[in-house]
């Protein structure tokens, strides 16, 4: 009665704690979008895409003209003192002329080696570039929510077996409780039990702090305001994926992977760069037009006021004949950057196929590996059942039942190590091939 009032008293305030401090439910795609909208990794990334794509402009690129306007007001106030060589003096106090001046103007580069548009299309590669980071950012990002929420599903599975182990535990120790005090058992086996009974339970005990600080490095993951939440994960296996073929994930590899992609766009740019560079051997020619208006107001002067207005324009022709052998250095230089950039996009192509073969490779291994773990696990279930009949009918030894509980367990925790590590494998396919947003 005692053990059926605790009972009782703790589904009471577990349920009561429940309403108090109230749990919100994820599910994976939850916890991305959550992620998504939150994560401080996204919003410098996209923060630096907008500073990309506000630079790829026209007027950024210098393909349009420059308008200034500008004026000015101002005066001066002098008085003069003269002696005349004649007798007498000549003497003025406080004369106050005045100036108004406004001027607009207008400058276009018309020509200069077509540098301008190759900065127009450079401009809209590093916006495509700028596209691309953010994308390998919710990229990154996805694949980690999926590992640590799968991660917790393994744990929380484990958890659940070891809570298995304990009840298990807890009732041999009732049994033998049962049989020292009808005489039927010993007092050694009874403590043995409990030796098994405590050490089931801090493995659970320390299996709770494994999965308390997977709920945190989730809560980071999502960014959200609560860290100390514990959020209630609405799956409870691991759906595997068996279907991934290499042939399809290497075509998925060449075309998508965003590494790949940002390579090959910094290699284009490179090659804008020595174009940039080269455009400035040809003439350039520009044009300036501006519009002048000026007042002046005199006090002592035969003029009282005078008025200027017109207009001006230049067209100037130019070549840069000679610049300290620097154009040639910047040319090699880029020569080298343009190589450079096409040996790291090798470089990052050998990486990505090297990365997809290891992944591939175990990948298929462990979908080999589980099959085996699942007999197994199935044939160690089977074999508990059996051994507990027996033990209670004191056909077996405790020690005899304790190790077939423990091959059991062990079978159990190898069949979810594999488990996890086929998703695992099936997450970073779908990375390295540019489909993780399929999780979405």
């Amino acid at each position: 009665m005692k053990i059926k009032f605790f009972l009782v008293l703790i589904i009471i305030l577990t349920t009561a704690g429940g309403y108090l401090t109230a749990q919100e439910s994820y599910d994976l795609n939850k916890c991305i979008v959550t992620g998504i909208e939150n994560n401080y990794s996204i919003l410098i990334a996209s923060n630096k895409e907008t500073v990309s794509n506000n630079n790829a402009t026209w007027g950024y690129a210098g393909l349009l003209p420059s308008v200034d306007l500008s004026g000015r007001y101002g005066g001066t106030v002098n008085s003069t003192f003269q002696d005349l060589s004649a007798d007498g003096e000549n003497n003025s106090k406080g004369i106050h002329n005045k100036n108004a001046i406004s001027n607009m103007s207008v400058e276009w580069t018309l020509f200069n080696g077509f540098s301008a548009r190759t900065t127009l299309k450079k401009l809209n590669e590093l916006k495509a570039v700028g596209e691309l980071n953010t994308r390998m950012s919710i990229e990154n990002l996805i694949a980690n929510i999926a590992s640590e929420y799968y991660y917790y599903i393994q744990q929380k599975q484990l958890y659940n077996n070891l809570k298995f182990a304990v009840d298990l535990s807890r009732e041999r120790v009732r049994i033998d409780e049962e049989r020292y005090l009808l005489g039927a058992g010993s007092k050694l086996q009874l403590l043995q039990s409990k030796v098994y009974l405590n050490s089931d339970s801090s493995r659970l005990a320390r299996q709770n702090e494994v999965l308390r600080e997977s709920e945190i490095r989730l809560n980071q993951l999502m960014a959200v305001d609560d860290l100390n939440q514990s959020p209630i994960i609405v799956d409870s296996i691991l759906s595997i994926r068996s279907d991934l073929q290499y042939d399809n994930l290497i075509n998925l590899v060449m075309n998508d992977n965003t590494s790949l992609l940002i390579a090959r766009k910094n290699r284009i740019i490179s090659d804008y760069d020595y174009k940039i560079i080269k455009a400035r051997t040809y003439p350039y020619v520009s044009a300036s037009s501006g519009y002048n208006y000026s007042f002046n107001k005199y006090e002592a002067s035969t003029i009282s006021s005078q008025q200027t207005r017109g207009m001006s324009y230049n067209i100037n022709v130019g070549m840069n004949l000679f610049d300290g052998y620097n154009r040639r250095r910047e040319k090699n230089n880029a020569i080298l950057e343009a190589e450079n950039a096409s040996l790291n996009y090798m470089q990052v192509e050998q990486e990505v196929i090297g990365d997809l073969l290891t992944l591939y490779s175990g990948y298929t291994n462990n979908l080999r590996l589980l099959e085996l773990e699942e007999q197994n696990l199935a044939t160690a279930s089977e074999n508990l059942d059996i051994a507990f009949e027996r033990y209670m009918l004191g056909n077996l030894s405790g020690l005899e039942l304790r190790e077939v509980q423990k091959s059991l367990l062990d079978a159990e925790e190898r069949r979810l190590l594999v488990q996890y590590q086929v998703k695992s494998a099936e997450i970073s396919l779908l990375l390295i091939s540019g489909q993780i947003m399929d999780y979405l």
